[in-house]
């Protein structure tokens, strides 16, 4: 009796210690409900393979990246950490701090199946430093189908003059019209939303990527600042200090119209069971060539002597990156997949619009973050951020985004 116990204890241990995989701290931000919904798909990925997931969610992106870096410093890095798409990484790549991603950049076909812009942004100076897991745009109109009918909006904005109409019925209804989180980098999101439906993509890249100074300076763009300030009377007074998915929640209760948020935004209307077209509406941009700002989150894998965390590592790049996972992932998440070449007959209505948007070259642009370094984009947002809450003239405004971007 005594041996078969024996036995039967050694054959459980055998079994535990091959199921014990490739163990992955990964650090993120993703707490909403939808976005919380969407990381499981790649926790659970991860696991089937083999792995141990080890989540944590930090609330904040800024926050987030504070303890990833903090970490790094102090030599207990985790395994992986989600940041932007963008220059937020540029100084850890600088000294040598981030595992390069050229062999799974070449196997993947990164150069000929992402977005320029995104190519252009995780590959520094010949090599990559960031795995993207989904694609973002920055600036969808979204609205509320009950709202819309109560305020007798029968057909939905397509130029900038359009939905300014709608917001002025929305609060003759009584509606709140512009859900908005009156935070600086939502109101960043605002401004780029009308310099890009109201200039189109010229004047947006001569602004965001070019810094043009005369451009900046010009009329048209003082046009889009007064368009943006236009944009203040129509959130309601609580708006100051509101979290993005506290004022999409406003959506789905029916109390407001409308809100300018990122493509993340649709996983709140999913976690709330609400389907595109049914009780939301989405809307790319204001015209059939309006640029589409795009932008997104990625991985990045701290270097490590330990052969352990590159195993794990190694596993993530290869679990994650499958079609079955990204398709999982950026259905919850509200994003599309990364790659031109990705199946997204899965996705919802909004989500396959985007995707067929995003394979035009030309309509395609990044997202501020994308052009700006953190400090650029800093300033700008502060700019933006004082003129929004203030009295501030439309002139000194303009001066102020002028300096901003100054070179």
């Amino acid at each position: 009796m005594f041996k078969q116990l024996f036995a039967c204890a050694m054959a459980l241990g055998a079994a535990s210690a091959q199921a014990v995989g490739p163990s992955a701290e990964v650090i993120h931000w993703w707490t909403s409900g939808g976005e919380s919904a969407a990381v499981k798909q790649l926790a659970n990925a991860y696991r089937a393979a083999g792995g141990t997931w080890i989540d944590t969610a930090i609330a904040g992106g800024e926050q987030a990246r504070a303890v990833t870096l903090n970490r790094m410093v102090g030599g207990k890095a985790p395994a992986a950490a989600q940041f932007n798409i963008s220059k937020q990484f540029l100084d850890i790549v600088d000294q040598d701090m981030l595992v390069q991603l050229d062999d799974v950049a070449r196997q993947e076909h990164w150069e000929s199946t992402l977005p320029e812009p995104i190519v252009n942004t995780i590959r520094i100076d010949g090599h990559y430093y960031a795995m993207p897991m989904n694609i973002h745009m920055q600036t969808w109109i979204w609205y509320s189908k009950a709202a819309f009918k109560k305020a007798g909006i029968a057909k939905e904005p397509a130029t900038v003059d359009e939905l300014f109409a709608a917001l002025d019925k929305l609060k003759a209804a009584g509606l709140v019209p512009l859900a908005h989180g009156g935070q600086a980098w939502q109101e960043h999101i605002l401004f780029a939303s009308l310099l890009a439906n109201m200039g189109g993509r010229q004047l947006y890249l001569q602004v965001m990527r070019d810094r043009d100074q005369r451009v900046i300076n010009s009329e048209p763009v003082r046009k889009v600042l007064l368009a943006y300030k236009r944009l203040q009377s129509y959130v309601d007074p609580a708006s100051p200090g509101r979290n993005w998915n506290d004022a999409t929640a406003m959506l789905v209760s029916g109390k407001a119209g409308v809100q300018i948020m990122g493509d993340w935004a649709k996983g709140e209307f999913s976690n709330a069971k609400m389907a595109p077209g049914v009780d939301f509406g989405c809307i790319p941009g204001l015209g059939a060539n309006s640029p589409y700002l795009i932008q997104g989150d990625a991985f990045v894998f701290p270097r490590s002597d330990r052969a352990e965390v590159q195993q794990a590592q190694k596993l993530m790049t290869k679990v994650l990156l499958a079609p079955a996972t990204q398709v999982s992932f950026n259905k919850l998440k509200g994003s599309v997949p990364p790659r031109a070449d990705a199946d997204t007959s899965q996705l919802d209505a909004c989500a396959r619009v985007g995707a067929a948007i995003m394979r035009d070259r030309n309509r395609q642009a990044g997202a501020p973050e994308i052009y700006l370094t953190p400090d650029q984009n800093g300033a700008v947002q502060d700019a933006l951020t004082a003129y929004w809450n203030t009295s501030m003239p439309v002139e000194k405004a303009q001066k102020a985004l002028a300096a901003a971007l100054r070179n």
